[in-house]
């Protein structure tokens, strides 16, 4: 049994914060202590050594980049050593967003990329029953959350063959769509990158997307669609002023395409009531959220994990209990506990999410 995590923001997190996932979670902690990374961040919550006790042998990693300029997010000019005010920018930062993945890889033997088939089966092998834990090593799939360091549409076919293998073309609005406090519908450029992504086979996450924007690529998009890091509307319909989570509508017309949607355990996201500095939430919120998709979509099928640690929130935001992602072995126990079969606690933590891997990674 293995967890898969559709959403960790690993290089933005050593480019903007220093942090080093190599190094235990608890580490970073120490040496962030009354800094400026802890504050901006909250408390750090990956690494690589909790991953492995936590067995979360495969995460989604993106690369992001954040606009520079006004934006439905923020309302405010932002700045630092990942924002961008052009394309160009962008493109370049996301370039150094990559190269921190590459480097992880040559650094440590026990971080691969996930490009191909035979990739994923390899990093799978390493988790299989009977293998020792110093066996393990965990997979990383690229993505880019933020489509704008694609210069071009045409121009992502040099992501793709540099390892990239999922979009998510908003944050905020971009030049490809509407995002997450700016409204719209997909742009020309927009349609354009579909129709390129299209023909690579790669994966189209739809999270931070406007509900313009993402019933449109719904419509015309072929390949296969997630969400990676989104929750529903249901449990925190008086604060979603911005557009950030799915309405059951949206949760239903994505399951009917076969997607998988990776629940976000961050109190904000759980409670409409939560602000920074109460206590923390029960897990068992969390564990509501997860069923309540499942009873909206009949199944067990289109529920994973998308975790978004570190990506703006710490552990102090977290339900009680998720200290670091090796406490994300508490969900399957916890889903076991309310009866749910094997089989099922088995698609959530991992299964539903490999199976969009099958069908969009290629052969070889």
């Amino acid at each position: 049994m293995i967890i898969f995590d559709a959403h960790q923001d690993i290089a933005y997190n050593a480019l903007s914060h220093g942090r080093d996932y190599t190094q235990s979670a608890l580490v970073k902690r120490r040496e962030e202590e009354g800094g400026e990374a802890a504050r901006k961040n909250g408390l750090a919550m990956l690494g690589l050594p909790e991953a492995l006790l936590g067995r979360v042998g495969i995460a989604i990693a993106t690369i992001f980049t954040e606009p520079g300029y006004p934006n439905g997010m923020t309302k405010q000019p932002m700045s630092g050593a990942n924002t961008y005010k052009t394309p160009r920018e962008a493109y370049t930062l996301g370039m150094k967003q990559l190269d921190i993945y590459n480097s992880l890889f040559d650094r440590s033997p026990r971080i691969r990329p996930v490009r191909s088939l035979p990739e994923l089966d390899a990093v799978l092998a390493t988790w299989a029953d009977g293998t020792k834990p110093a066996d393990h090593v965990q997979g990383l799939i690229l993505s880019m959350e933020n489509a704008d360091p694609i210069i071009e549409p045409k121009q992502f076919e040099e992501w793709y063959e540099r390892g990239v293998r999922a979009v998510g073309p908003a944050w905020a609005g971009t030049r490809y769509c509407g995002g997450t406090g700016d409204p719209g519908g997909l742009t020309s450029d927009g349609y354009a990158l579909l129709e390129v992504m299209g023909g690579l086979n790669a994966l189209l996450d739809l999270s931070h997307m406007a509900e313009e924007s993402f019933f449109q690529a719904l419509d015309r998009y072929e390949g296969t669609l997630i969400a990676s890091h989104s929750n529903p509307r249901r449990f925190v319909p008086n604060r979603d002023v911005r557009g950030r989570h799915l309405t059951d509508d949206m949760i239903r017309r994505l399951a009917e395409r076969g997607g998988v949607i990776g629940l976000v355990p961050y109190n904000f996201f759980l409670h409409d009531t939560w602000v920074s500095g109460d206590p923390a939430i029960p897990f068992s919120r969390y564990l509501d959220v997860i069923d309540y998709v499942c009873q909206l979509t009949g199944s067990a099928a289109h529920v994973g994990i998308g975790t978004d640690f570190d990506g703006g929130f710490g552990a102090a935001s977290t339900p009680d209990g998720l200290d670091t992602e090796a406490d994300l072995l508490d969900i399957p126990d916890g889903l076991r506990q309310r009866g749910y079969s094997q089989a099922d606690i088995d698609a959530i933590t991992h299964g539903n999410f490999l199976a969009v891997m099958r069908r969009i990674l290629p052969a070889s």
